[in-house]
C-alpha cells in the first residue's frame, strides 16, 4: 500500500505490517484513504482529528450544494395584499436556508396592456425581503413574465429570521391549550333528579294515570 505521512508527504509503498509498526511508533492510526487506488492509499493520522476534518468538509459541501437549490415564487400583477405577504414569507424561509429563489410574475389577457402593475408588485416584492437577499440582476420582462433571481445574504449580514423568537424559547402556552392527550374533558352540569312519586300498585307507567273517575 501507498503510505503518507502526518505531514502529508508520502513515504512510499509499503506493506501493512510495516505501516502498522510506523503509525505505531507515531502514535497515531493508519486510515486507508483511497482503497480503489492501485495500490490502496493509506495515511498516518489522529483518527479523532481525521473524523472531525471529514465532517467539517462534509458540511461546507451541504452548505454549497444547499446554495445551489433554486425555489420559485410565483405572483400576479393583482395578487391580494395577504396573499403577497405570504409569498413574501415563503421567500423569507428559503433565504433564510440559504436557497436561491426564483420570482416569476405572469400577465394573463388584459394585463399585458399594463405591466407596470406587475413591476410595482415586483419592487414591493423585493423591498421586503432586502434584509434578507438581494436580486442578481434588475427584474426583466420577458415575454408575458417578469422575472428575477434573488440571492441569500452572507449569513454574518442577514437578519434573524422574523419567526424565530429571541433565545429560542417559544411563547408560554395558553391554559386553555390542548395537551398532548387530547383536549380537556368538559364538564356538563346537568340538572338533578326529582323523585316522582310511585304510582300506587307498584307501576312506574301507569296505564290509568290519565283516567278520569266519575262518581
Amino acid at each position: 500500500m501507498r503510505v503518507i505521512g502526518t505531514d502529508g508527504k508520502q513515504l512510499g509503498i509499503l506493506s501493512l505490517g510495516d505501516a502498522l509498526t510506523m503509525a505505531r511508533t507515531s502514535g497515531v492510526d493508519l486510515v486507508e484513504i483511497a482503497p480503489n487506488a492501485t495500490p490502496p492509499v493509506c495515511r498516518l493520522v489522529d483518527f479523532g482529528k481525521f473524523r472531525y476534518e471529514q465532517a467539517k468538509r462534509d458540511k461546507e459541501s451541504k452548505k454549497h450544494q444547499h446554495a445551489n437549490k433554486v425555489k420559485e415564487v410565483q405572483l400576479s400583477p393583482k395578487i391580494d395584499p395577504h396573499d403577497l405577504g405570504v409569498k413574501i414569507g415563503h421567500a423569507i424561509d428559503f433565504l433564510c436556508e440559504d436557497m436561491k429563489v426564483k420570482v416569476t410574475l405572469k400577465f394573463r389577457g388584459r394585463e399585458n396592456a399594463h405591466t407596470e402593475f406587475g413591476f410595482q408588485v415586483i419592487e414591493r416584492f423585493l423591498n421586503e425581503i432586502v434584509p434578507y437577499g438581494h436580486p442578481d440582476f434588475e427584474p426583466k420582462l420577458n415575454g408575458r413574465a417578469i422575472n428575477v433571481m434573488i440571492s441569500p445574504l452572507p449569513r454574518n449580514k442577514r437578519a434573524k429570521h422574523p419567526g424565530h423568537a429571541e433565545g429560542g424559547v417559544p411563547p408560554p402556552a395558553s391554559p386553555k391549550a390542548e395537551t398532548n392527550n387530547g383536549p380537556s374533558p368538559v364538564h356538563v352540569e346537568r340538572p338533578a333528579k326529582t323523585e316522582e312519586a310511585q304510582p300506587v300498585g307498584g307501576f312506574s307507567n301507569n296505564p290509568f294515570a290519565q283516567l278520569e273517575v266519575k262518581r
